[in-house]
């Protein structure tokens, strides 16, 4: 294999090309990224960044000298436009086509975006930087959408002293990840900070003062941010051949097609742990997933491995550490297992059918964690694991 393709210069790309090399690729390696900056982290745009107790410089995912080592054709600044599965190539925005032996598309996802002009996303370092310089005492943010990227931006809003409206389309924000009860309790530590928490609220549009409500009602706002939710980068593989539905469909070792592997944001792949097809958002998948892709591409006929996490990521909101492991949504039971939820100091467990499938901790220490995540990992039996806890 002597050509070898990355569309996606993020974490999921960055740590394709880096296992590609460690595992012995010596030859061609392109990393192909449709902004202009070097891979960076993006965690951080919603916390650290925004608040601006980082500057950009801190983000970068490794440093230029890293970078050079690899010996990779970097092409930062152009999208790839389009995917020739029998011609082996990939087109760019440019024009250029390059052609591959092994391919891996880590794309990501963009942010969802409603009907009207002048509201921010936050995807990226721009985005961020953006966002950052609007952001003042006494200003007024409206955020649509009360997930946990929304939920974020709201935290440092206020912690900068702007006013903030946040809007939410559900009942119980993240009821549908975390459950109803974390939920309302995640929503009341934005109300007692100061936070206009709208639930059950349709937003139609962005309008030049602020936004649109489904009854017709106009919210206004120095500056809307609109946190819907995203859509994966497939749109450019239209006509490929792959098979694309919420993602880059692949298999359980992350194959797309034959030569081709998916990883990051914009893989839906099957975990034969939770025994589902899923796509995750979430950092350390993205590497764990560009790591373990770049393996699979390598690997000789029968030796490759099966990508099989318990899934993992935080959030962080105020002095709250959300941590969580597993794979929550469409759970049918949480219970809580330790601490206490009024206090926001305390650790839930989630059921699925008849196994612990996810935990989740709320100003907990990350030790309290690590025995839930064996328990998820080896299919463990609720009522095993919880008549113990």
């Amino acid at each position: 294999m002597n050509r070898i393709v990355v569309v996606g210069a993020s974490a999921a790309g960055l740590a394709a090309a880096e296992t590609l090399r460690r595992e012995g690729h010596t030859g061609a390696l392109t990393l192909v990224g449709d902004e202009p900056h070097p891979p960076y982290d993006r965690p951080p745009l919603s916390k650290q960044l925004l608040a601006a107790a980082w500057e950009a410089d801190r983000l970068p995912l490794r440093p230029p000298g890293d970078l050079a080592a690899l010996d990779v054709d970097l092409r930062l600044g152009v999208a790839a436009t389009g995917l020739d599965l029998t011609g082996r190539t990939v087109r760019l925005a440019d024009g250029a086509e390059v052609p591959y032996d092994g391919l891996v598309l880590a794309t990501g996802v963009r942010p969802r975006r409603l009907p009207g002009a002048g509201a921010h996303v936050l995807r990226t370092l721009d985005d961020a930087l953006t966002l950052r310089e609007r952001l003042a005492p006494g200003r007024h943010l409206l955020v649509v959408g009360a997930g946990f990227l929304g939920a974020e931006a709201a935290a440092v809003a206020r912690r900068l002293g702007a006013r903030v409206t946040l809007l939410e389309p559900a009942a119980v924000p993240l009821a549908h990840a975390v459950g109803a009860r974390v939920g309302r309790e995640l929503a009341q530590a934005h109300r007692e900070r100061g936070v206009d928490l709208r639930c059950a609220v349709t937003v139609t549009e962005v309008t030049g003062e602020g936004v649109r409500l489904g009854d017709g009602e106009v919210v206004e706002a120095d500056e809307v941010l609109v946190a819907i939710g995203s859509l994966p980068n497939t749109d450019w593989l239209a006509g490929s051949g792959l098979t694309v539905g919420d993602g880059v469909v692949c298999d359980a070792y992350l194959e797309a097609a034959p030569g081709v592997y998916a990883a990051g944001d914009v893989a839906r792949w099957y975990n034969p742990l939770f025994g589902t097809s899923m796509r995750i958002e979430h950092r350390t998948n993205a590497a764990e997933q560009g790591m373990a892709a770049a393996r699979n591409l390598l690997a000789a006929p029968g030796a490759r491995t099966p990508f099989a996490p318990v899934p993992y990521f935080w959030s962080d909101q105020y002095e709250l550490r959300i941590q969580a492991y597993g794979f929550l949504r469409g759970h049918d039971e949480m219970a809580v297992v330790a601490g206490d939820l009024a206090a926001r100091a305390f650790v839930a467990a989630y059921r699925t059918g008849d196994r612990v499938s996810g935990a989740l901790a709320v100003g907990m220490p990350p030790r309290v964690l690590r025995p839930w995540r064996r328990a998820i990992a080896a299919g463990a039996a609720w009522h095993e694991v919880t008549a113990a806890a």
